[in-house]
């Protein structure tokens, strides 16, 4: 057996009924401890990036450079992926639990994108700077 079938027993219906692979942007963004790991094409980036200064880090890295820059993700943090439509930020959840990042720091951003956006819209980003100060 391979990584990846112990992996994949893992995954059970409690699991992903739980969801525990999931956190929801709300929850994420006001996480200390908590980056973003965007993991969508460079021209998607180029496009609509989203850069929220030191208060929430924002990594970039296309889901076909993952596993050249793994090496940059940081195995201590808690990690929010997220892509335009779930399903790379899905395969680079599985790969980094594949390469031992830790179940608990590693989650899928609920909703992707069009959540992120939405959370971020809302000033509660502001909000939260401006109640740390």
């Amino acid at each position: 057996m391979n990584g990846f079938d112990e992996l994949l027993r893992t995954m059970n219906l409690e699991f992903f009924g739980k969801g525990k692979h999931r956190v929801k942007p709300c929850e994420h963004l006001y996480n200390d401890e908590g980056i973003l790991l965007d993991v969508r094409s460079k021209e998607e980036y180029e496009t609509l990036a989203i850069k929220l200064f030191h208060h929430l880090p924002v990594m970039h890295i296309p889901v076909e450079e993952i596993p050249d820059r793994i090496d940059e993700i940081p195995r201590n943090k808690s990690i929010g992926i997220f892509c335009s439509s779930g399903t790379r930020a899905a395969i680079v959840y599985a790969y980094l639990r594949l390469k031992g990042f830790d179940s608990d720091r590693v989650k899928i951003l609920e909703g992707g994108y069009q959540a992120l956006i939405q959370e971020l819209s809302t000033g509660k980003i502001l909000e939260r700077i401006l109640t740390k100060e």
